[in-house]
């Protein structure tokens, strides 16, 4: 134990600290002495606990195994699964979204826990296909199937961030795990093809669109959150005030900021949620491109310190685990910042180790107790899966 111990990445457990105390202070600015219309006021404290809890999770997951988990990906995966489609009939409602079990004094978001679940259950599907090339129906097919399951029990709650970011990890996982090249190259066309065609009709058939999505299908809070990405001239005063407002903070912060704790429209709540979904206006306005540039950089140090982990493991399915994990921060981050600069549509996705949230940062710090897990058990043996022939190897399993 003690061996492994000092074996722990230090990069990556600076980096932790380091933006778990960004979150601290920004929402103590944006939160300190807030009484309505909620109670905000402590809510630095209440977050400081989740850290606590979240870096325990890091290293009790950290010197379990990775390989367990691996090992039973299919229970888990059915208990993950379990709990969405629990969600949908005893869930409590929150921001639009009924995705949250109460348990006693706890909050659980299952789509924020699956996320997790579903990297672990797609490594060890494509684990257990021994480096093979992964076909079209028997590889490609059984994933997009196993991952849209999932994917449509979150759409049905109303959570259109934690559901998109499902097909963003597998993905990721999809072509890491050996798929053919020109499978590749034709699905990424058609995603491209798919999602601009969607954005354009939209945007020209308009009308046609908003009824379609607010009284056919009943879902209104997609206008809310399209119309002022895509058509922000046509959005309504409501739908527009969020983004609006945080593209006016962001650009008031100019190069350094207006600094702690005097952002004019964080202060004033003119930006809302800026504690949780929205804290990265707040870093913006408050501290400035530099303040801001700082800590995309904390994220790019990160990320690369787990692809180097992934490069020096020796075995397939803890370059899974980490190319899934990659995947899933990779569109959180980019999700949550582009939507506040008008790049991306507004989804709710939280920033990592960053936004307040329980649920969120127990959830990363335990997707990064998993990466620390491969980087301390990943050069040891594993029995129960056989090492593919020379022939089946994959070009794209990032060995050295």
């Amino acid at each position: 134990m003690l061996e492994k111990l000092k074996r722990v990445d230090p990069v990556i457990v600076v980096v932790l600290i380091l933006l778990m105390s960004i979150s601290i202070f920004s929402i103590y600015s944006v939160t300190v002495g807030r009484i309505s219309p909620l109670k905000l006021d402590g809510f630095h404290l209440q977050m400081l606990k989740y850290d606590l809890l979240g870096f325990i999770a890091f290293f009790v997951l950290a010197f379990v195994d990775y390989k367990l988990f691996i090992r039973y990906g299919k229970y888990i995966y059915a208990l993950g699964l379990g709990l969405l489609v629990l969600v949908i009939f005893i869930g409590k409602e929150q921001n639009g979204a009924q995705g949250w079990l109460k348990l006693g004094n706890l909050t659980l978001q299952p789509a924020e826990l699956f996320k997790l679940v579903l990297i672990l259950f797609l490594a060890s599907f494509l684990l257990r296909k021994q480096g093979a090339v992964l076909t079209f129906w028997r590889g490609v097919m059984p994933i997009g199937l196993l991952t849209l399951l999932p994917f449509v029990l979150v759409l049905v709650q109303n959570d259109l961030g934690n559901a998109l970011s499902y097909i963003v990890i597998m993905l990721g996982l999809v072509w890491i795990g050996n798929i053919k090249f020109r499978h590749a190259l034709i699905g990424l066309l058609l995603i491209v093809v798919t999602g601009a065609g969607l954005a354009l009709s939209y945007i020209h058939y308009h009308d046609q669109a908003v009824h379609f999505l607010g009284e056919t299908i009943g879902r209104k809070h997609l206008i809310a959150r399209l119309d002022p990405w895509l058509v922000p001239d046509l959005a309504t005063a409501d739908a527009s005030y969020h983004t609006k407002n945080a593209k006016i903070a962001i650009a008031s912060g100019g190069m350094g900021g207006e600094g702690y704790m005097n952002g004019d429209s964080v202060q004033a709540g003119r930006v809302p949620y800026t504690y949780s979904d929205a804290i990265f206006v707040q870093i913006a306005e408050e501290f400035g491109f530099l303040g801001s540039a700082f800590v995309l950089l904390l994220f790019f140090i990160l990320i690369h310190r787990m692809i180097v982990i992934s490069l020096e493991c020796r075995e397939r399915s803890g370059t899974f685990l980490i190319i899934g994990v990659a995947a899933m921060l990779l569109y959180q981050i980019l999700e949550n910042i582009g939507a506040f600069i008008g790049l991306m549509p507004l989804t709710g996705i939280t920033l990592p180790f960053i936004s307040y949230g329980g649920t969120s940062v127990l959830i990363n710090m335990a997707a990064m107790g998993i990466v620390m897990s491969v980087h301390l058990h990943g050069g040891e043996a594993e029995p129960d899966f056989p090492v593919p022939s020379a022939g089946s190897a994959n070009p794209r399993m990032l060995k050295v």
